[in-house]
């Protein structure tokens, strides 16, 4: 009998765990075969070798800013304009050429539309909206890959609960820990929310809190377009009569205490105190965090590049904190999802709303951050990813969510939309998928937004199926669904 030291291995996402049962019962079976256990760990050396040559795209992001437009912006009016369809159908903006020849974009896309050749559109984004019609529910299931069963009729959830399904953000940084002493995952300028459910779907859920975003919500209201300008990090910041040298020292302390209290440290062994501690100790005394906020250090023409607003300034900031270390950067549209003004949720007024206020906004900021991506060389390792959790009915009037909508105004469509991929491998001057002829529903290759965050682990050489155990110790997938290789050159 072979006895094989170390211990049993719960997760299966964590390398230095152990010898796993499964591995036990396979070197066992292994003598049926004529493998020795030599012959067998040398195969096993070979399969981990292939990983690292899963397909294009595998393993090249370093880093993601995911630019959420929560609100469901109209891909009929941004990316994906139709001609020769009904008066009720048909964008008031006009179609314009973009660099990339038999690309259009609406007459409001202008600076993306001269970047065309950086990214791939994906104009298929499809999924049936099983209790998924409103806002919270499909703004949980783009940002986790799950869905929850507890679903209002009107589409909204309870708050957010340790036993959610963990942000995407949480599960990479968790997969590939952070080198640098850095903020490992940010999201800004304000949480994910429909009207008083706020932050579903935003944080680590049965993860734990040690994964959870570093949010920054700077205070004022959400038109306050000089919002980013009030950033305060103070739990970043060193306070005058504590020098970095005076605290390391504080450090030596607490280590020689520990040392002496080996009863006391072997009770909270598990709450890894200590990981925790030097890694906040790092991060303040590095003032790495603290540089990367400050905006005003940037050029004045490259904070004009992205626009003097709320969404501009915090692409930028994402740009900012990504090149100082930072894996998972989320910005989500600044203003709350079911809202008026500069929301996307364009149930009525859609015309001055999106020509006068998001469509502007939306251009400069997303086109800036590409253009200062590629020009900075960052666009190589860097995943940007532009989508919301539905687009808009191809009909205007309509309604299909139960909300009220006037003559231009168009409704929820999870049926059909566009999302934007950028950098990190992903092909450049491309369209995945193609919408029927009023971009209702998806003429070729759909793409789920399961499928979208199976991509995103693939970029960060993360097997979308990886087993994590939720908080009833239950074994799941990251998500059921398998990367799409093809947006990959």
């Amino acid at each position: 009998m072979i006895t094989i030291p170390g211990r049993a291995a719960k997760d299966l996402c964590d390398a230095d765990l152990g010898v796993t049962r499964r591995d036990i019962l396979r070197v066992g079976g292994s003598g049926l075969l004529g493998l020795g256990l030599g012959s067998m760990l040398e195969l096993q050396a070979a399969a981990k070798g292939a990983e690292t040559s899963r397909g294009p795209g595998w393993g090249k992001a370093k880093s993601i800013i995911m630019v959420y437009l929560q609100g469901g912006p109209s891909h009929l009016d941004l990316w994906d304009p139709k001609d020769n369809v009904p008066d009720n159908v048909r964008s008031v903006f006009k179609p314009i050429a973009t660099k990339v020849p038999g690309i259009q974009f609406t007459e409001i896309l202008p600076k993306l539309a001269q970047v065309t050749d950086k990214l791939t559109l994906i104009r298929s984004m499809s999924y049936t909206p099983n209790g998924l019609f409103n806002h919270t529910a499909a703004i949980y299931q783009m940002m986790t890959g799950y869905t929850t069963d507890k679903v209002s009729p009107s589409g909204q959830l309870e708050p957010p609960s340790p036993k959610d399904f963990p942000n995407f953000g949480s599960q990479i940084i968790r997969l590939k820990p952070q080198n640098t002493p850095m903020l490992p995952f940010v999201m800004l300028p304000r949480p994910l929310q429909e009207s008083g459910v706020v932050g579903k779907g935003g944080t680590a859920g049965f993860l734990g809190k040690a994964f959870d975003p570093y949010t920054l919500y700077p205070d004022g209201d959400d038109m306050d377009m000089t919002k980013l300008d009030k950033i305060r990090v103070d739990d970043l910041q060193l306070r005058p009569e504590v020098f970095s040298m005076r605290l390391k020292r504080r450090a030596k302390l607490r280590d020689a205490l520990t040392a002496g209290m080996r009863s006391i440290d072997g009770a909270v062994a598990d709450y890894k105190l200590n990981e925790y501690y030097d890694r906040a100790l790092s991060l303040i005394v590095s003032g790495r965090a603290r540089d990367a906020f400050n905006l005003p250090a940037e050029a004045p023409a490259t904070r004009d590049l992205y626009g003097r607003n709320t969404f501009g300034q915090s692409c930028l900031l994402a740009r900012r904190l990504v090149e100082a270390g930072a894996k998972v950067v989320e910005v989500i549209w600044p203003k709350v999802a079911n809202s008026d003004n500069h929301s996307w949720d364009h149930h009525v007024d859609l015309t001055n709303r999106m020509k006068d206020r998001s469509g502007p906004m939306l251009d400069q900021g997303l086109s800036g951050l590409l253009i200062d991506l590629d020009q900075r060389g960052m666009l190589e390792d860097t995943l940007v990813v532009a989508v919301g959790e539905f687009g808009r009915s191809p009909q205007k009037g309509v309604s299909t969510s139960g909300n009220g909508n006037s003559a231009d105004g168009r409704d929820h469509w999870p049926y059909c939309y566009t999302a934007v991929m950028a950098g990190a491998g992903v092909h450049r001057g491309r369209v995945h998928g193609q919408s029927d002829k009023t971009g209702s529903a998806p003429l070729s290759d759909p793409v789920h937004p399961g499928e979208l965050l199976a991509s995103i682990y693939h970029a960060f050489g993360i097997d979308p199926a990886t087993t994590v155990y939720n908080h009833l110790n239950q074994p799941r997938e990251l998500v059921k669904a398998e990367a799409i290789t093809r947006f990959f050159g």
